[in-house]
């Protein structure tokens, strides 16, 4: 009986064993084709080794690829997509902050990194990132939704404040009024004005229903200030 149950144990462990042969192979392909230039093959081996243990490919890639080589970005995006595509948003942000420490002026990262700081939860981060974003590319697609919909909540949420402290003021007086006027001057300025700018250069690329209606909630909130 002690003989069978070892057995058939052996037979589940046997896909384990073969599978860290296979990751060992692979990993051995990706350091010989390293060496030899062909990183083109390099990257297509990472990449199926990525698929057999993602966490042991990471290992291979701290250990053993030199950092200031330029197959080590090539690597570094794999595995950045990789994470990515599993929702494994802070490893994805690791791997797309190495790069853009390499190129920090790369859209491409930044926005990668933006969007994985909005999954994280970081959106002030996120907000930097995109900032940045459009100060390289200011017709950037993600980033001006981004910022379209992140400055206009702010504003919303900050006209509320304004007005349900007005509100509270049984006879405000005309310093009071006058104060609450100029607070939602303010913020239609730093807030809503900013979103109008970048939801219009949205709309400017497809026509973004959701957009448009947020646009004309904005005019008429200017209307509101300015009568």
């Amino acid at each position: 009986m002690r003989a069978l149950t070892i057995f058939f144990l052996s037979l589940f462990s046997l896909p384990l064993v073969l599978n860290a042969q296979s990751v060992d192979e692979m990993l051995q392909k990706v350091s010989a084709a390293i060496e030899s230039g062909q990183h083109g093959q390099a990257v297509s081996y990472f990449r199926q080794t990525i698929g057999l243990n993602i966490d042991r490919t990471e290992m291979f890639y701290w250990t053993s690829i030199d950092k200031s080589s330029e197959i080590s970005s090539k690597l570094a995006v794999e595995l950045a997509s990789a994470y990515r595509r599993n929702r494994n948003y802070d490893k994805a942000y690791l791997f797309y902050k190495e790069l853009l420490q390499k190129t920090p002026d790369n859209v491409d990262y930044l926005e990668a990194c933006a969007e994985m700081q909005v999954c994280r939860g970081h959106e002030k981060e996120a907000l930097r990132m995109y900032e940045k974003v459009l100060q390289l590319d200011t017709d950037n697609l993600a980033a001006n939704i981004f910022l379209g919909n992140y400055y206009y909540l702010m504003a919303e949420k900050e006209k509320k404040r304004l007005d349900t402290d007005f509100k509270k003021l049984a006879s405000p007086t005309k310093m009071q009024y006058a104060r609450y006027r100029d607070g939602l001057s303010k913020v239609f300025s730093t807030g809503y004005q900013k979103a109008r700018n970048s939801l219009r250069k949205v709309i400017s690329q497809f026509p973004s229903t959701e957009a448009q209606k947020t646009l004309d909630k904005i005019l008429r909130i200017e209307k509101e200030v300015n009568r």
